[in-house]
């Protein structure tokens, strides 16, 4: 990091980010392989060891400060970080000062590996750090000291939770040093989220953040002059702009992986609710027709790309079908159109597992965060068909206004960094798509961790019958028991069977996302049985009980392999964290859905032992990278579809 590193916020307007390089054909032809390249993700150890040494040679001129002292030599320190940028000598005593404030006002004490990941992150990289090794922490060294050089600074979680709980928690120690902090969940009103992005340090989510950066994008649609806006600002004058955000930065991403990579499958728009009254009746006269069609000589379902394929045989049972109809029925496009939506709702999209029905409204379920997501609606009127399907009140279908991928969007930031436990087998797409390098942060301690061997089982209901077993057995330890599904009908199910063998638990799925911090805060406790989804999975740091250590710490079982390795790893990252000990057991089924939609003839060519034949491991192994392979695939097509899109819209004279 050189000194100019802080002066490229510098000479892009009112609203900084970064210029988007459109790729050409070559490059983009270049990406796709590159995304299965690994990257070197060990280089650059002899920098950050370099930079724990100059840090702990400063460390006792501020570890000598109260906190009035710590504040003035925050105070002290903003001028030269702003004037020099991020040399090496004000970086170490920028991590020196945060360090020592961090012990006094939190009495938590950054250790060398946590300074090693914030000098990762502060120089625009993807730190890999084992779960359980700080990671909330170690921001606070990066966006302090991009703060204090005067660098707004989004820190990005995946949840409110998260958002919520690292600005409060951390948040004290950014207020001692003179910075001011903010927060921006789903739950902030519009009128209050200006203040919070004007703050030095803002915690947001990655959902509420790139929406209102769609807001602003349309708010400045048609108005060339930024100038006024910034010379509003100077003299006070101009008035509100109504902007959210005072541009894009630099953003610290937490999670990065599911941020970057896991939820950018979908793309992000903007839409008004139009009249949908009219429609109605076309909703349910679609799904009407659809269940008249059959599959195999009607239709095709692609499974591995959540996708209906209407044959040649189909489209013309369709139009007898439709024949009478007037209105949208009359035209091949659009009835057939209607006719996959139909077909997409009564086959695709599962009741408690895509989606909830709450308080008669349906509600997106994440499938890799297990949380609702209340915002969110499918588009092209998919929505609406589901809603007829569950009997719903039918909401109005939404006209698009602006849409972008996270893709496009974070890459607009200045400068991006971060940290996940789990990167180094996405890291070639990191770089291709983002440029983000990864670079793994060694461990305080040796993990101790144990992983059981992949125990598979013919049935569904031989797998839960053995889950059952592993979860008394580890009880009547004394150990606490994380179970972890893959939806919310698959923790009900294991929750009714704990209930029925007299198992005291708790469950955290979708529907119990008010009660997530009470869980999580009881679930180190010894005996405690806590059923969860992927809500389980990332972010949460189980505090065990000092008499658990002796009974062998959290026993984390995994009760379905997910599509992604990743999501599974960050499950067993519950356990065994910081040296302490832990142990994970997982278990499959060979009509599990991993293996019904990526390897569907494994019960025919696997052995018949269960738990012990050598050729289920490598099959389940083969579906999940087959799996990863197709997603990677559908985000490189939501990016290619973004861009033309971006281009018609910005042809229209519409934002993005």
């Amino acid at each position: 990091m050189g000194a100019g590193a802080t002066a490229d916020i510098l000479g892009y307007g009112f609203y900084p980010e970064r210029i988007e390089k459109r790729e050409n054909w070559l490059e983009r032809t270049l990406r796709h392989p590159a995304m299965w390249v690994g990257r070197d993700i060990g280089q650059g150890s002899r920098r950050y060891e370099k930079l724990i040494r100059d840090v702990n040679a400063v460390a006792a001129e501020y570890d000598a400060l109260d906190a009035e002292g710590l504040l003035a030599a925050a105070t002290a320190l903003r001028p030269a970080l702003k004037r020099e940028g991020f040399t090496d000598p004000l970086v170490a005593r920028s991590f020196a000062l945060v360090r020592a404030a961090a012990g006094l006002i939190l009495g938590k004490r950054h250790y060398d590996v946590q300074l090693a990941g914030g000098w990762v992150l502060l120089s625009g990289r993807v730190a890999e750090m084992e779960t359980g090794e700080g990671k909330t922490l170690t921001a606070t060294l990066p966006a302090a000291t991009a703060a204090l050089a005067g660098m707004p600074v989004h820190v990005v979680t995946v949840n409110d939770y998260l958002a919520q709980r690292d600005a409060e928690e951390m948040g004290v120690l950014y207020r001692a040093l003179g910075l001011t902090v903010g927060c921006v969940t789903h739950h902030v009103s519009p009128h209050e989220r200006r203040p919070q992005y004007d703050c030095d340090i803002t915690y947001c989510t990655n959902k509420d953040l790139t929406f209102d950066y769609l807001r602003d994008r349309l708010r400045l649609k048609g108005r060339p002059r930024p100038l006024r806006y910034a010379l509003g600002k100077v003299t006070g004058q101009g008035g509100d702009t109504g902007l959210n955000l005072r541009g894009l930065h630099f953003a610290i991403v937490d999670e990065v992986d599911s941020v970057l990579v896991d939820e950018a499958r979908t793309p992000l728009i903007l839409s008004a609710e139009t009249d949908s009254a009219a429609l109605e009746r076309i909703y349910r006269e679609a799904l009407e027709l659809a269940a008249q069609l059959e599959e195999g000589p009607d239709f095709v379902i692609e499974h591995q790309r959540t996708h209906i394929r209407i044959t040649d045989a189909g489209k013309k049972r369709l139009a007898e079908l439709a024949s009478g109809k007037r209105g949208l029925w009359t035209g091949p496009n659009r009835r057939e159109e209607l006719a996959k939506q139909a077909l997409s709702a009564l086959h695709l999209f599962r009741r408690d597992t895509q989606y909830l029905v709450v308080e008669g409204k349906v509600q997106i379920v994440d499938e890799f965060t297990g949380r609702v997501m209340p915002d969110r609606s499918w588009e092209r009127g998919l929505h609406q068909m589901i809603e007829v399907k569950e009997g719903c009140e039918l909401t109005g279908q939404r006209e698009t206004l602006a849409r972008i991928s996270y893709q496009r969007f974070f890459r607009r930031y200045l400068r991006l960094a971060g940290m996940t436990g789990t990167a180094k087998e996405i890291s070639g797409e990191l770089w291709a798509v983002y440029r983000l390098k990864v670079m793994r942060v060694p461990t305080r301690k040796p993990v101790q961790r144990r992983i059981e061997p992949l125990a598979i089982f013919q049935t569904q209901a031989e797998k839960w019958q053995a889950v059952m077993a592993s979860i008394r057995r580890e009880h009547d330890k004394g150990r606490p028991v994380l179970v972890g599904t893959r939806s919310v009908v698959a923790s009900e199910t294991l929750s009714a069977l704990l209930t029925e063998a007299g198992l005291a638990h708790r469950l955290l799925n979708a529907r119990q996302d008010k009660e997530e911090a009470e869980i999580v805060a009881e679930a180190g406790q010894a005996g405690r049985i806590t059923v969860a989804t992927n809500m389980a999975g990332r972010g949460t740091d189980i505090k065990l009980a000092p008499e658990c250590l002796a009974a062998g710490g959290l026993h984390v079982i995994v009760t379905e392999l997910s599509e992604a390795g990743r999501v599974d790893r960050q499950l067993f990252g519950r356990c065994a964290r910081q040296g302490d000990p832990g142990s994970c057991e997982i278990f499959a089924a060979y009509d599990d859905e991993l293996i019904s939609r990526y390897a569907s003839l494994a019960p025919g060519i696997a052995g018949k032992a269960p738990g012990k034949d050598l050729t289920g491991p490598a099959l389940f192994k083969f579906a999940q990278r087959r799996a990863e392979r197709i997603h990677a695939m559908m985000r490189q097509e939501v990016l290619e579809m973004d861009d033309y899109l971006g281009d018609l819209l910005a042809f229209a004279g519409r934002a993005e």
